[in-house]
């Protein structure tokens, strides 16, 4: 039996921290305890600051005790779990690049400062793929993150590791980056929320690798979740333009409370006409779009031009956006060899002897940006498709409509098959160069006990609007359904 404390939202576990209900130190030992047992088998937490977070926690204690509650931080006292490769101070910084192992953070990233300023404790940092740019999250440094639900099968990636330790219930809240799904495909393999916000809304400085140019409205930082009500002020708090950001916006945020489903339109789409979708996924998307219907949403299938065609517009749109003032920055290859150009084709040979620091995935990543600049032709072409496919789904939508689309053709995949089936991630990488907010709603269990779920994609800056429907759909099907801790990988375990 899981701790009830593991069950609740970072919300509640801050009201009961104010109320003098329990205290941080309590909340916090916890879920160390909790990650203690589950980590060995899923690996996704894979540097820890138990003895720092233990002390912060006996800290908030007192100041709990000395200081009115309403002049605490909104989250005084809650433990968080935070992606390596965003920077922590004291902590690694690799992003699973071998050549960083050694590196320690001297300062925390933007966004961690902002969790902290608003209470946070930060118990450690979580896996990622190499220089995060794969679905397993996999690396030289640390090996590979398991499924908590199935350690045969792939937590996702790029915010693997923070997808499998909210899932598993070792955090309630973490922070995870997102270029093409890299919040939302972990966030469903794990059973949780995730939220990819608005392009440009919270700033991305202090993450390794850091993106260049236009990149910077497609690269996004934002919440992985195990309850809905946390997604908006997490959000809200770390939203907000910052110096070392220039492509960051700001507008209003709406409150999700406010949203009358009666007004809302839902359009579904169920397949982008490339990737089969699993039986299980569009009928537990067809279940989500009948409780909005019943809701008093307006639901209407929906069909959009150039899905089949979003690998090669995302790939278009991210190139051009890579162009810094008539330069180009740093290439895949380039990232790779910290700042010198790995030999591709060398490293093809080391990883056939078994001797490469460099994973498959992000060897065949750097050829394939090779293979893709001699196609300038059908590049330019593909980046036009995408800002007509951004003009057809903001016609779709308005300001008041959202859109359900599968957040992966499948179920999450056993460790290694994402080789064979190499696209599928075209589901959610479409919607960072269209710029759109998208919240990764959980929906049940399938039949093999594997987490389903659903996208939604809201208008361009309406993020509550999406959020919003999390929490309905959240409120009708259960949202989060811990996995189960008595399969047999789990057993033996203090």
């Amino acid at each position: 039996m899981l701790d009830p404390l593991l069950l609740l939202s970072a919300t509640r576990l801050a009201a009961l921290v104010r109320a003098g209900d329990t205290s941080s130190e309590h909340i916090v030992d916890v879920h160390i305890r909790h990650i203690e047992r589950v980590n060995p088998v899923i690996n996704a937490m894979v540097a820890e600051r138990f003895d720092t977070a233990r002390a912060e926690a006996r800290a908030a204690d007192v100041r709990r005790r000395q200081e009115p509650p309403e002049s605490l931080p909104p989250f005084h006292g809650v433990p968080c779990s935070i992606k390596e490769s965003f920077a922590v101070t004291g902590m690694p910084n690799t992003a699973g690049l071998l050549a960083r192992k050694a590196l320690r953070a001297r300062e925390d990233a933007i966004t961690v400062t902002r969790l902290r300023n608003a209470g946070f404790i930060p118990l450690g940092v979580t896996n990622t793929p190499e220089l995060c740019m794969w679905m397993e999250s996999n690396n030289r440094v640390y090996g590979c993150s398991n499924n908590p639900y199935d350690p045969r099968r792939t937590v996702g990636g790029s915010s693997g590791g923070e997808g499998a330790i909210v899932g598993a219930g070792g955090a309630p809240v973490g922070l995870g980056s997102d270029i093409a799904g890299s919040i939302r495909m972990p966030a469903f393999f794990n059973g949780v929320f995730g939220h990819k916000p608005t392009g440009g809304l919270v700033p991305s400085s202090g993450q390794f690798p850091r993106p260049t140019g236009g990149t910077l409205r497609y690269i996004t930082t934002g919440p992985i979740t195990r309850r809905a009500e946390d997604l908006m002020p997490l959000l809200a708090l770390l939203a907000g333009p910052h110096p070392d950001d220039p492509a960051c916006i700001s507008f209003p945020l709406g409150d999700p409370g406010a949203i009358d489903l009666r007004a809302l339109t839902v359009h579904t789409v169920e397949s982008d006409g490339l990737h089969a979708v699993h039986p299980e996924l569009l009928a537990a998307q067809r279940r989500a779009a009948e409780v909005l219907g019943s809701l008093g949403a307006t639901v209407r299938p929906a069909n959009l031009t150039h899905l089949s065609r979003t690998l090669e517009i995302w790939s278009a749109m991210v190139a051009a956006g890579n162009v810094v003032s008539g330069t180009r920055g740093p290439s895949f290859a380039e990232l790779l060899g910290e700042g010198r150009r790995i030999s591709v084709g060398r490293e093809m040979v080391r990883l056939a002897l078994g001797r490469s620091p460099h994973t498959l995935p992000a060897v065949a990543l750097a050829f394939l940006e090779d293979a893709s600049k001699l196609l300038p032709g059908r590049m330019t072409q593909a980046a036009k498709l995408g800002e007509e496919l951004r003009a057809e789904i903001a016609g779709l939508l308005g300001d008041s409509g959202v859109l359900l689309y599968p957040s992966h053709p499948v179920p999450a995949p056993r460790h290694g098959h994402s080789l064979y089936a190499p696209l599928r991630w075209a589901y959610t990488a479409i919607f960072n160069v269209m710029e759109l907010p998208v919240t990764q709603v959980p929906l049940g269990l399938g039949t093999e006990g594997l987490p389903l779920g659903v996208q939604v994609v809201a208008p361009h800056a309406h993020d509550h609007l999406s959020i919003a429907v999390a929490g309905h759909l959240e409120a009708a099907l259960g949202g989060w359904i811990p996995p189960s801790l008595s399969g047999p990988w789990y057993q033996h375990r203090p």
